[in-house]
């Protein structure tokens, strides 16, 4: 990356939290700012980087395609390997939807300001990878068209889902979680999407935008209704948040495969969804603010709150790790025993659980250093390494339990075809195209919300002032007496 390390003014007092939006903007500059981009032509970048995503997501429909017509045959999956690459990437891809709630909806509850810049941002990226992990169970079934099975519906055969099953629930899970998403980040983007409509020169831009923006005036009851809504899928998402990925890890809990069989999975597989989830947060919005100049609303502080946040989770699924090696071997069970210390740490994908423990382990403990936390390289090649970390992980959980199990005589290597490889890096190609419409259709950042911090900052500012002379004068009457 060619950006520069994050300035620091000399003098300041490194405790005094720094500014969210430089106080030299107004509404009319904050408009053309954060819409600049929506009008402005795409560039060669933008253009080179569609392309590059197309050529992904052609991949990807190849893949599924080819997976369709002559089954998940294609794929690397065997017995006892029934769990591989597909789930590896689901969970993954699940785990990074995870930023973009906590961001928005538990970040909103708890008043943290620091949000607003970077909210709309991590809320598409929930999304487009809830859409991508999405792909992955469904192709899995093996049959998509009779997916609905999974659902409730009133078969006249009377055959129901198995409520019993973790594997059920995460159809309800995820199902409501990524509505609740969508409908969440569209009743945000309702006022820009109509300061989209009433900023508009064309004739079909002020129609579409003004269709989606449903009739936004800004009136007092207008805020009011979307206040009240917004703070209400605000509380409905946070729950989700815990609960999905929770939910997720129950799909291995609940087994009793050596390695799956854990109580710890549940806020384990959260924190870590968490750290990914931010991770990938840092590695879209630094190319992002810099390209489409967004440097004056994502602020340095900003990208250093989000690093502390990938610091805490890192911590926390550090710790997992090695309550996973105590309780294997606190428990004394020989095939708990052989799954961490002997497959895991030596065995034949020992390659793969270093590297996760290098990425996640080690890399996230650079961020306790103020000069790696506030550094532009360092945080982007850090957030690209935990990520990385992350996909090491699911593959070492699901992967090494299966290969080598209770039986010696069921074990088999396993290893992914180039239909897997073209099914994941497809998704990659499906996100990154989503992302950038995302960017060139709609304001990257909310509008509204920065206008009312900006506003909410003056007024502090000014009452802070008020406050002083206040005072001064207090302390002159005080000496004159």
């Amino acid at each position: 990356m060619a950006e520069t390390a994050i300035h620091h003014p000399p003098g300041v007092d490194p405790l005094e939290p720094r500014m969210l939006v430089p106080p030299h903007h107004d509404d009319a500059s904050l408009n053309e700012t954060l819409l600049d981009h929506v009008w402005a032509k795409p560039g060669k970048g933008w253009f080179l980087l569609f392309g590059i995503a197309l050529v992904g997501l052609g991949m990807f429909l190849v893949a599924v395609t080819l997976t369709l017509a002559r089954g998940i045959g294609v794929w690397g999956n065997n017995q006892p390997n029934g769990w591989a690459f597909d789930i590896v990437n689901f969970v993954w891809w699940v785990g990074i939807g995870h930023a973009g709630t906590l961001i928005s909806a538990i970040l909103l509850l708890f008043q943290q300001k620091w949000r607003t810049s970077i909210n709309r941002f991590a809320e598409a990226m929930t999304i487009f990878a809830v859409i991508c992990a999405g792909q992955f169970p469904l192709l899995h079934t093996g049959r998509p068209w009779f997916a609905f099975w999974l659902l409730p519906y009133p078969s006249t055969l009377g055959a129901w889902p198995q409520f019993r099953s973790p594997l059920d629930w995460d159809v309800f899970a995820i199902s409501t979680y990524f509505t609740v998403s969508l409908l969440f980040w569209y009743i945000g983007l309702i006022p820009d999407l109509a300061a989209l409509r009433d900023s508009s020169k064309g004739k079909l831009q002020r129609i579409l935008y003004g269709l989606f923006s449903l009739g936004w005036r800004g009136s007092g009851r207008h805020w009011h209704n979307y206040k009240i809504g917004y703070l209400l899928l605000a509380g409905l998402s946070t729950p989700l948040v815990l609960s999905v990925h929770t939910i997720v890890s129950f799909d291995f809990a609940t087994g009793l495969i050596p390695g799956w069989h854990a109580t710890i999975f549940p806020p384990y597989f959260v924190a870590g969804a968490v750290f990914s989830g931010f991770a990938m947060v840092i590695t879209l919005i630094v190319p992002a603010r810099k390209y489409l100049k967004l440097r004056d609303v994502i602020t340095d502080r900003h990208l250093e709150n989000m690093n502390k946040v990938i610091l805490a989770t890192g911590l926390i699924v550090s710790y997992g790790y090695m309550m996973e090696h105590f309780i294997a071997w606190y428990s004394g069970n020989e095939y708990e025993i052989w799954t961490f210390y002997v497959n895991r740490a030596r065995g034949p994908y020992a390659g793969v659980y270093w590297l996760m423990i290098a990425c996640n382990v080690i890399t996230p403990n650079i961020f306790w250093f103020k000069k790696c936390r506030t550094s532009i390289p360092i945080m982007w090649v850090a957030s690209i390494v935990v990520n990385i970390g992350m996909w090491c992980e699911r593959f070492i959980i699901i992967v090494t339990s299966l290969t080598q199990d209770f039986l010696p005589s069921s074990w088999d290597l396993y290893s992914p075809t180039w239909v897997d490889w073209c099914l994941y890096i497809g998704t990659l190609g499906l996100f990154s195209t989503l992302f950038l419409l995302f960017l060139k259709f709609v304001p990257a950042v909310a509008i509204s919300e920065v206008k009312e911090l900006q506003l909410e900052l003056k007024h502090a500012a000014h009452h802070a002032a008020h406050g002083a002379e206040t005072g001064a004068a207090g302390t002159l009457t005080h000496g004159a007496h």
